[in-house]
């Protein structure tokens, strides 16, 4: 893989894979690089003003236990939440692969669905009727997470050597790649997951920093004390009013002003289900669903705890979709990361509850 994304890959537009429809097993694993582990990286670093603290997800040795395939995990079923879903549903896998292959699902058409493949670098499109997907989006420097907003503009985190907050349509270019004259490397961590807003503009986390939100024009702000600096998944709400964020234990809620800014930090909910906070959702009445790693904690509008979806250990990543929006979609890690045993899987499990319709997360 390239360590950035080619000029002229922006220039001519988003470029799709010509194959057809094919089962996990037919594309390559792929060893894309997130940006701390590109060995160009310092040359990087050492420009910025105020270099930022090493940043690193701990890999294993070669062993045999992180060489062979991982024994497949345990799904366990659910109990009842009132008018979301019930009891004793459990979770069905409809995507499989090796490697951390699949971040960041959204809704797609007709029943499909969206994720970017971190390791293989590109954004797929899965029908999980079938199994089968096709590569939409390639060469996009170690994508990360997708968001579509109301207006149909798909966005991208990249989190390759000199990271940024890409839109892939209607046409591919570069919303936002610095903050304060310097490159988001100098900021450290890595770009995890975004929300598109109304607006043209792009609310994102940087794991180990923060919140950001870049806007139409791509002039990045930073946002939130230091209690969001675990800062993972992020989601607006239907109404685009409030943004919600997980940050280890909790989630924390923020009020968008009319230019997109962020106001009245506060701490909305505690995840009650799992090791931490990830991805997040919405539904159609508003409520939020937060992965913890473990599970899928749900919540009122008012933060008040309804119940846990529990999940196989690393569930990651949380979207509705399916052809009426009434489907939980999940993104499971298990293996050891970074090794030939890694595996992604992506999840699903019917709902009484319905996802938002007016946006495709």
């Amino acid at each position: 893989m390239t360590s950035r994304i080619p000029l002229i890959v922006f220039l001519v537009g988003a470029v799709a894979s010509v194959s057809a429809q094919s089962p996990s097993s037919s594309y390559p694993r792929g060893n894309s690089k997130q940006a701390w582990q590109d060995p160009g990286i310092k040359d990087v670093l050492a420009k910025c003003k105020t270099p930022p603290a090493p940043f690193g997800i701990p890999v294993q040795p070669p062993s045999p236990q992180n060489t062979a395939a991982p024994p497949d995990p345990a799904m366990p079923t659910s109990t009842a939440i009132p008018g979301v879903i019930a009891a004793g549903q459990t979770w069905k896998t409809v995507w499989s692969w090796e490697g951390n292959n699949a971040d960041g699902l959204i809704a797609g058409d007709k029943g499909t669905v969206l994720f970017a493949n971190n390791d293989a670098s590109n954004v797929m499109q899965l029908d999980p009727a079938t199994g089968l997907a096709k590569i939409i989006h390639a060469d996009v420097n170690t994508g990360g997470a997708v968001s579509r907003s109301k207006n149909g503009a798909l966005f991208m985190v990249s989190r390759g050597l000199h990271p940024a907050v890409v839109q892939l349509e209607p046409q591919r270019k570069v919303l936002a790649d610095s903050f304060r004259n310097e490159p988001l490397d100098c900021l450290g961590g890595v770009l995890n997951d975004l929300s598109a807003d109304t607006r043209g503009g792009v609310y994102f986390t940087i794991s180990s920093v923060g919140v950001f939100y870049a806007n139409p024009q791509g002039v990045v702000s930073r946002y939130g004390d230091a209690n969001v600096a675990g800062a993972n998944g992020i989601i607006l709400s239907p109404d685009e009013k409030i943004l919600y964020v997980t940050s280890g234990p909790s989630v924390f809620s923020f009020d968008v002003t009319a230019d997109g800014s962020l106001t009245n930090q506060r701490e909305f909910a505690r995840l009650r289900g799992g090791m931490g906070g990830d991805g997040a959702t919405v539904d159609s009445q508003g409520r939020l669903y937060a992965s913890t790693g473990q599970s899928v904690d749900v919540f009122a509008t008012n933060g008040e705890f309804l119940g846990s979806i529990p999940g196989p250990a690393m569930l990651h990543g949380v979207a509705f979709g399916g052809p009426d929006k009434k489907t939980l979609y999940a993104i499971l890690f298990y293996g050891a990361w970074g090794t030939p045993s890694a595996r992604n899987r992506v999840l699903a499990m019917p709902m009484l509850a319905q996802g938002y319709s007016g946006r495709a997360k």
